[in-house]
C-alpha cells in the first residue's frame, strides 16, 4: 500500500510539473505571439507589441484607427483621449491622422479580440510623401474676426501669418464642431491644421 501511494504521489507531482511547464510556455509567448497569429506576420507587419503600416481610416465616433499592414490585412486599433500621436517631435490628436500616413503603433490587448494604442509614431506623413519632404501640419493661434457657420469657416488674425481663412476639415471630432459653433469674434483660438495656400487653412483639431 505504501509503495502504491508513493507511485501515485510521484505521478501527481509529475503531472503538476508538466502543467506548470505548459503554463510557463504559454506565458512566455506573451502578447507578441498572440498578435503574430491574430494580426498576421506576413510581410513583417508586427514586431513585439507594435504594429506598423498605412493608416486606412480614423473612426472618430468609435475612436478607432484602421492600419493596413504590408501583407494587405487591415486591423482596427482603439484609441482614447490619452493616446499620443507624434510627428516630427510634435504631439497631435489621433484625429489628425490621414489616410496614407505611415505609422508605428504600440498596442495592447484590450480583450474581446480588440486592441488599444496609447502611442502612435508617424514615420511619414502622406502630405510629405512627395520627395520625402515633411508634411505641412502645423499649429496656428490667433484672434477670431468673423465666423461663417453656414460654410463651417472663420476668419482670424493669426500670430505669424496675418489674416487667414480657416475651414473645418472633413471628419473633425464632435468636440471640435461644438467648439466651432461657440466661436465669437474676438475669441482667441489655437488649433492644428494644414495650409492649403492663398491664406487658407484646413482645421484638424482645436487644442
Amino acid at each position: 500500500m505504501i509503495r502504491i501511494n508513493s507511485l501515485s504521489s510521484i505521478r501527481r507531482v509529475a503531472f503538476a510539473a508538466a502543467l506548470a511547464m505548459l503554463a510557463g510556455c504559454s506565458s512566455t509567448g506573451g502578447l507578441g505571439s498572440i498578435l503574430g497569429s491574430v494580426l498576421g506576420n506576413g510581410g513583417g507587419a508586427t514586431q513585439g507589441n507594435q504594429i506598423y503600416g498605412s493608416v486606412q481610416g480614423v473612426d472618430t465616433r468609435s475612436q478607432r484607427i484602421a492600419i493596413q499592414q504590408s501583407n494587405g490585412q487591415s486591423v482596427w486599433i482603439r484609441y482614447d483621449n490619452n493616446t499620443q500621436v507624434v510627428y516630427q517631435n510634435q504631439n497631435y490628436s489621433p484625429t489628425a491622422l490621414e489616410n496614407g500616413d505611415q505609422v508605428t503603433a504600440n498596442i495592447q490587448d484590450a480583450g474581446n479580440g480588440s486592441y488599444y494604442t496609447s502611442y502612435v509614431l508617424v514615420n511619414q506623413s502622406v502630405r510629405g510623401s512627395n520627395g520625402g519632404q515633411p508634411g505641412n501640419v502645423q499649429t496656428f493661434q490667433g484672434t477670431v474676426r468673423q465666423v461663417d457657420r453656414q460654410n463651417g469657416a472663420f476668419a482670424m488674425d493669426e500670430s505669424n501669418f496675418g489674416r487667414i481663412t480657416v475651414v473645418l476639415a472633413n471628419g473633425v471630432s464632435r468636440a471640435d464642431v461644438d467648439r466651432f459653433n461657440t466661436l465669437r469674434a474676438g475669441d482667441f483660438v489655437r488649433f492644428y491644421g494644414y495650409s492649403t495656400g492663398n491664406s487658407a487653412v484646413q482645421l484638424r483639431q482645436f487644442y
